[in-house]
C-alpha cells in the first residue's frame, strides 16, 4: 500500500513539473507612430512590410483598441499594467525650448 501512495505522488511531481516546462512563447511587439495603413495586413501598398504581415497572418491580429495621439501614456500602461489617466500620464511630458525661456 506505501509503494502505490508513493508511486502515485512521484507521477502526481512529474506531471506538474511537465505542465510548468509547457509555458507559452509571446512576442509583444509595440511600436511608436505605426499608423493604420502603415502595414500591409492593414491594406497599405505604400509601405511593404511581409515580415510584420507573415507574423501577423500566423498569430493574433487586435483591432480594436484605443491609444493616445503622444507614446507617453501608452509606454505607461504598458510598462505598469494601469490606465494612463490613473498615473496622470495623458499629456506631454516635455516643453519646447521656446516656453522655458
Amino acid at each position: 500500500m506505501k509503494f502505490r501512495v508513493a508511486l502515485c505522488l512521484v507521477l502526481v511531481n512529474l506531471l506538474v513539473i511537465e505542465a510548468q516546462d509547457q509555458r507559452p512563447n509571446i512576442v509583444f511587439i509595440l511600436a511608436d507612430d505605426l499608423g493604420w495603413n502603415d502595414v500591409g495586413f492593414h491594406g497599405s501598398n505604400q509601405i511593404p512590410t511581409p515580415n510584420l504581415d507573415a507574423l501577423a497572418y500566423s498569430g493574433l491580429i487586435l483591432q480594436r483598441y484605443y491609444v493616445t495621439p503622444i507614446c507617453t501614456p501608452s509606454r505607461a500602461a504598458l510598462m505598469t499594467g494601469k490606465y494612463p489617466i490613473h498615473l496622470g500620464e495623458y499629456r506631454l511630458l516635455f516643453v519646447s525650448e521656446a516656453k522655458k525661456e
